[in-house]
């Protein structure tokens, strides 16, 4: 009984604070503006983890609708890109060298993601 009342409470903040988990666990998808579906499908011509899964990702995961003020897009080198970026093990790689040599983690990861 214990459990069951866990997970209602955690559903109930996850309602309230606008949380949303991925299509297919009985929740709804995480509800994004035009633009910012359009960057993160525009995005996916940089995957090396597989651009046709990763646009199928984000079919599965967003809709379009209200804008997101709480979803991390941001500007490097004249590329957006938005939420978490799926790198592969050279990208990552990339990353902790760039930052060893003072880059950002937020500029690293998009221009290692976009390098490729």
């Amino acid at each position: 009984m214990m459990r069951i009342a866990a997970v209602a409470g955690l559903l109930v903040v996850m309602a309230a604070s606008g949380a949303t988990a991925a299509a297919g666990d009985g929740m709804q998808q995480h509800e994004v503006s035009q633009e910012q579906f359009d960057t993160l499908l525009a995005q996916c011509r940089y995957s090396d983890t597989g651009k046709a899964k990763c646009r199928k990702n984000v079919r599965e995961l967003y809709r379009v609708g209200r804008t997101d003020p709480s979803l991390d897009c941001r500007t490097y080198s004249g590329v957006t890109v938005c939420g978490t970026l799926k790198l592969s093990k050279a990208e990552r790689a990339c990353v902790r060298d760039s930052e060893a040599v003072g880059l950002s983690f937020r500029r690293a990861e998009v221009e290692c993601y976009t390098a490729s």
